[in-house]
């Protein structure tokens, strides 16, 4: 690292030599328009020589008066190979954004040099120019030599962290590491021909291990989808669609090339694999915050950075790493792992309607669950209305196609739910008898896991009955039968937050049989925020 740095040294004084000789030149054909470099035009111009300073010897302008606030193209040139020095200083300290910084600042100091062609500064202000444009490329350059030559793969380290995740998976994760191994076989040929197809290590091909125990319709707590685990805005960034029919996160194909251009992406952003790994647990952003808060080049030690990031993804690293040296060796681990299943084999279909797969896999023999299998994208287990690719097992293509004709269009149900906003003390029990459905209808609907936390200022879907309600307000109860036609004498009020029968009787000055009465309500009847009531102001 010294020799480079001496030698870019040695490529700095030179150019900065070549650039003092050519203002040398250019001072001994007209030594009264330029000073020596280093010292300021305004103490070598005085009496006579400042009447010939403000024309110049070729009718330009090169340097105002002394009494001139205005920076000269001299000072202004000095300026600029100062502030290159300044980058150069940076550079060999190892501060690779201050030299940038100065570089800048030099560069906008040329441009405001404005000079003719015949002038002297030209070619000192072209010489600093391309100064500043070789040092940018040095400076980049030596980043991603850095970078490249030192993580040209996944390095497989045994150290504490990641000894601590295998024996994770020896023990309590040992079945469903087995599991994982075994479901591979159905994926894992797909995802090494996507990955050595863009030229990255096929150690990732285990990635899914860590991340879904490779199931397609594994969901996190963080609402992550899918074999690769996509939340749904990265997911769109690398082109996986999600409507009401399907959510391409699910699909085996078109996830993993999107988590190839993702793991490609990253890597081009950081250089090597330990930290792009983290970044697709957590995001690049959060990596970078804590690349930004380091002190030491943590490009050198991962585990420097390691220590300072999220909990989770702290261990996923070290997980995946684990994953690799015992499927490498699981002899050395204590493991004998299962024969992986084969991998899928279908042929693609084009369907144009929405058909329903349980129907189209009795009229073709197969299993119940054989199409959703193979398709575990489509959100209803049937395909959407319109032009779709559907997978079909191997020798049933023509068959499909043969099939398709006489299968009815399949119409889903519309969705009926309402938006409820959880308040502090609520259960999902309480919520579910409050609007007349089930736990269960809840959990479905919104994913819940088992233990079925939820948080206060929470959004639930909550299924409602019959037919499409309000997003905002409860269901309509039973007992609700508002009269249709306005009684006599009668006006309309919106029922408010917080009112009660007793609150708008009172408000109008009724009696509250007569506010129930012209309402159809009965004294255990619900009101809603919304609602349209009848009051009078008659007893």
């Amino acid at each position: 690292m010294k020799k480079i740095k001496r030698i870019n040294l040695l490529i700095t004084v030179f150019l900065i030599a070549a650039c003092l000789g050519l203002t040398h030149c250019s001072s001994r054909s007209t030594p009264q328009t330029q000073p020596a470099v280093g010292t300021p035009a305004k103490q070598q111009t005085t009496g006579a020589e400042n009447s010939r300073t403000q024309t110049g010897t070729l009718g330009e302008n090169i340097e105002p008066a002394a009494n001139d606030t205005e920076t000269t193209p001299n000072e202004l040139l000095e300026q600029a190979l100062a502030a290159c020095q300044d980058a150069q200083t940076a550079w060999e300290e190892g501060d690779t954004d201050s030299a940038l910084d100065a570089l800048d600042e030099a560069y906008n100091n040329i441009i405001k040099v404005e000079v003719s062609q015949e002038s002297p500064l030209i070619q000192e202000k072209n010489n600093l120019r391309l100064m500043i444009a070789q040092r940018i490329q040095e400076i980049y350059t030596s980043r991603s030599s850095k970078v490249i030559n030192n993580h040209q793969s996944i390095p497989l380290v045994e150290n504490k962290y990641v000894l601590a995740e295998i024996k994770r998976f020896q023990t309590s994760e040992r079945q469903s590491f087995l599991a994982a191994y075994k479901r591979s076989g159905r994926y894992r040929h797909m995802i090494v021909k996507e990955l050595k197809k863009a030229g990255l290590p096929e150690e990732l091909s285990w990635l899914p291990v860590v991340e879904s125990w490779f199931k397609v319709r594994a969901y996190s707590r963080a609402r992550a989808l899918g074999l690769w685990q996509f939340i749904s805005s990265t997911g769109y960034r690398f082109g996986l669609k999600k409507d009401r029919w399907v959510d391409e996160r699910m699909d085996p194909v078109k996830a993993t090339r999107a988590a190839v251009k993702y793991l490609d992406v990253l890597h081009s952003l950081f250089g090597d694999w330990t930290s792009a790994l983290a970044s697709y647990n957590c995001g690049e952003f959060q990596v970078q915050r804590v690349i930004r808060a380091q002190r030491i080049n943590y490009l050198d030690n991962f585990w420097d950075l390691f220590v300072m990031l999220p909990g989770e993804t702290a261990r996923f690293v070290p997980r995946i790493i684990g994953t690799i040296l015992i499927i490498q060796n699981p002899a050395k681990y204590g493991f004998e792992l299962p024969d992986p299943d084969p991998p899928l084999r279908y042929e693609i279909v084009l369907i144009n309607k929405a058909v329903k797969l349980s129907t189209l896999s009795q009229i073709l023999g197969l299993q119940g669950d054989e199409l959703a299998a193979l398709n575990p994208e489509l959100r209803h287990n049937a395909t959407p209305d319109r032009e779709y690719h559907i997978k079909v097992p191997d020798g049933y293509g023509r068959r499909t196609l043969t099939a398709i004709p006489s299968l009815s269009r399949w119409i889903p149900a519309a969705a009926s739910y309402v938006i409820h906003r959880v308040r502090r003390g609520e259960t999902v029990s309480g919520i579910a008898r409050r609007y007349r459905t089930s736990v269960s209808a809840i959990a479905r609907l919104n994913r819940l896991r088992r233990n079925y936390m939820i948080r206060p200022g929470q959004r639930l879907k909550v299924p409602s009955r019959g037919g499409r309600v309000s997003r905002y307000a409860p269901s309509r109860p039973k007992d609700l039968k508002p009269r249709k036609s306005k009684p006599a004498g009668a006006d309309a009020y919106i029922v408010q937050r917080g009112d009660t029968p007793y609150t708008i009787a009172r408000k109008f000055g009724m009696r509250l049989e007569k506010l129930l009465s012209i309402n159809g309500l009965g004294r255990r009847s619900r009101i809603y925020p919304g609602q349209k009531l009848w009051v009078s102001s008659k007893k």
